[in-house]
């Protein structure tokens, strides 16, 4: 939505909708303020954040829908969601490999945007006459 100059929470969360997008769980490291549509979560020592967003995006939140109109959560609903949790450390090293595939997705993304864009300057110059095959 925007920024402000103060942050409700300063530690690694993992934020869900409670209206409208509760399906698109964000995981966020920085400090941040919320508003009343976006439920956060305050995570112990003992569990990885990030293998939470990871773990969070399995869900089929939808399922859980609440309302006829604008999709909906409440906090009791989410609270009652059962999970399984590995260790600590398998938990981090679950998520370092998940966060590590989607840095390469991301850098191959890239790399497709780049190539397309050359196609499409390469095409224009070939169609216009520009630049002639011999």
């Amino acid at each position: 939505m925007g920024y402000a100059n103060n942050y409700l929470y300063n530690k690694p969360s993992v934020l869900i909708g409670r209206k409208g997008t509760i399906d698109k769980p964000q995981y966020m490291e920085t400090p941040f303020w919320t508003v009343d549509t976006l439920f956060y979560s305050e995570i112990s020592e003992n569990y990885s954040a990030r293998f939470i967003f990871y773990l969070f995006q399995q869900i089929e939140w939808k399922s859980f829908n609440e309302a006829s109109g604008v999709p909906s959560l409440n906090a009791k609903t989410i609270e009652n969601i059962e999970v399984s949790f590995p260790s600590f450390g398998e938990q981090n090293r679950i998520a370092k490999v998940i966060y590590d595939f989607e840095k390469e997705i991301k850098l191959t993304d890239s790399k497709l945007q780049k190539l397309k864009l050359q196609k499409q300057g390469m095409m224009q110059a070939l169609l216009t006459g520009k630049i002639r095959l011999v």
